[in-house]
């Protein structure tokens, strides 16, 4: 009973833990080499901090906020963000939220949040600026997707097992679908949660990211379709990290019960 127990605190931990792989083949320049899922994001990690004239329309925020739905959110997708945003151009940016989907200014959208990132996805032209703006335009005060996101959590908790290290990615993808497909079904694709409504607008624009449904797409999976990241989910460009808008480290505790930052 006592071995039988172990291995199945090992088991869970595993899955808990579990960080999507990938192998690269050798090349002239690099030997055999495995990558594994990076969840690290702070400016220090390579990144920078930068105004918000870098960004270009149609670029994608992902964010997070002191809250306990954000923390709750970030803790089920073992990631630090988690809410996705999309910038319009001119100081704009449209979302979904709890109110449904909204338009407002990126400077409350900063100001509101603990941390912004901006990525970009290759290939973007003005034509596809303006069907994003228009589409985005249309969708103002449709309803929030309350039953994906509900939905959502037992989904994000049961695809850790196609996660587990060294699955090849085509494995991974299938066996998330195959999740997704069971547990998200009843799901509604007129209603739209904050990574559904980037991903819709980027389809209805004719510049897929992924040809993956966009109710089975969390905000942690676009961060992980960046350039040299694991995806749990296949995209059609990596995303290119363009910067940090804003990012206030999380607080830290020292020995005589101090909070830090």
């Amino acid at each position: 009973m006592g071995a039988a127990r172990w291995i199945a605190v090992g088991a869970a931990a595993l899955l808990l833990s579990a960080c999507a792989s990938q192998i690269d083949l050798p090349t002239k320049e690099a030997g055999l080499r495995v990558r594994m899922q990076n969840s690290a994001i702070a400016p220090g990690n390579g990144g920078e901090l930068i105004k918000a004239d870098a960004l270009q329309p149609g670029d994608i925020l992902l964010t997070s906020v002191a809250t306990v739905s954000s923390f709750g959110i970030r803790l089920g997708t073992f990631s630090p963000v988690s809410h996705a945003v999309l910038y319009l151009g001119d100081g704009v940016v449209a979302e979904a939220v709890g109110t449904g989907v909204r338009e407002r200014g990126l400077d409350a959208l900063v100001d509101d949040e603990q941390m912004v990132v901006a990525f970009r996805l290759p290939g973007v032209t003005g034509a596809h600026v303006d069907k994003l703006r228009a589409w985005s335009h249309s969708q103002v005060g449709t309803r929030y997707n309350t039953v994906g996101v509900m939905l959502d959590a037992p989904f994000v908790l049961n695809r850790r097992v196609c996660e587990l290290p060294l699955i090849p990615g085509a494995v991974r993808s299938f066996c998330v679908s195959g999740f997704a497909t069971v547990q998200l079904g009843a799901s509604r694709n007129d209603q739209f949660f904050c990574s559904q409504f980037v991903l819709e607008a980027y389809n209805q624009a004719g510049l897929p990211i992924t040809t993956t449904d966009p109710r089975w797409v969390s905000p942690a999976d676009l961060l992980h379709m960046r350039e040299g990241d694991v995806p749990s989910v296949a995209s059609s460009k990596p995303l290119r990290y363009i910067g940090h808008l804003k990012y206030n480290p999380p607080p830290t505790i020292t020995a005589d019960g101090a909070t830090t930052r």
